[in-house]
């Protein structure tokens, strides 16, 4: 797992924006998996500004969203198919076709959540997911006790996620109580994850699923057991990690050698005969 610290939410932003960016460079038909909620925005927000100036193409990704309410259409203003076209999918490039988010509204819920899991596999399975956390640990909507080996299916959420979500509708009652979600299991054969977290209130969670045991109680302490995974927070958000300052050294130590590999890239490249 590498923590990376950031100075605050903007460069959290930008630095998780630039880890999907170069997966898509690198593979431009990459299959990505997304996230919804407020701390993706600004990565969302600067993949847009990555497309419209720079050129980055997502003409060929293919995408799959971690979770949708059960019960709310895509049109409607708080379901999450509706969040993702208005803060990313309708600013750039990519098919519609290749663009997944679960059904809410799916009759057969266990047939859903099979197909949806099938089409992760004919897709090739996903290159990079993309992972915001709960207050409580959770990751997608894998509250509390969920099974580590969990695949796609209907959950019922958390008092505490509830309360967390309320603030997007008019009422608490408004929230709906199930979503179809994405398992760990299912998060976990992704073959690189990427986590952000910002904010006071996350330093708590964020270090007990770093530094802490792995466990059900915090799923997202599952992401210990991936061997290549991303943890990218703000300052407030790590500011009760045991190890701060080690990951602190880690980044520098990279960065220096990123400057070695590339001296070393330069003086091995061929001289040109005149």
């Amino acid at each position: 797992m590498e923590v990376i610290i950031t100075s605050d939410y903007d460069e959290m932003s930008v630095v998780a924006a630039r880890i999907i960016r170069r997966q898509i460079i690198r593979k431009p038909n990459s299959v990505l998996g997304l996230a919804t909620g407020g701390t993706p925005l600004g990565t969302y927000k600067e993949l847009i500004r990555m497309h419209r100036e720079e050129g980055l193409d997502f003409s060929k990704v293919t995408t799959f969203n971690l979770d949708e309410y059960l019960g709310l259409p895509p049109s409607h203003d708080q379901s999450y198919n509706y969040f993702m076209q208005e803060n990313l999918f309708k600013h750039i490039n990519i098919n519609p076709a290749n663009v997944h988010v679960p059904n809410g509204m799916a009759e057969d819920i266990d047939g859903y959540c099979t197909w949806y899991e099938n089409e992760i596999r004919k897709a090739g399975g996903i290159d990079l997911q993309l992972l915001g956390i709960g207050s409580d640990g959770h990751i997608a909507f894998n509250e509390p006790g969920s099974s580590l080996g969990s695949r796609t299916r209907l959950k019922t959420l958390a008092e505490s996620t509830i309360k967390d979500n309320a603030r997007f509708f008019a009422r608490e009652n408004d929230v709906p109580r199930f979503a179809i979600t994405m398992g760990v299991g299912t998060i976990l054969e992704a073959r690189e994850i990427l986590l952000i977290a910002n904010g006071e209130k996350k330093a708590a969670v964020c270090a007990e699923f770093i530094e802490g045991p792995v466990t059900a109680r915090v799923t997202a302490s599952a992401l210990q057991l991936h061997p290549r995974v991303y943890v990218v927070l703000d300052e407030a958000a790590a500011s009760k990690l045991e190890h701060a300052d080690y990951y602190r050294w880690v980044q520098q130590e990279k960065q220096k050698l990123s400057g070695i590999a590339s001296q070393v890239s330069f003086l091995r490249r061929p001289v040109a005969k005149k």
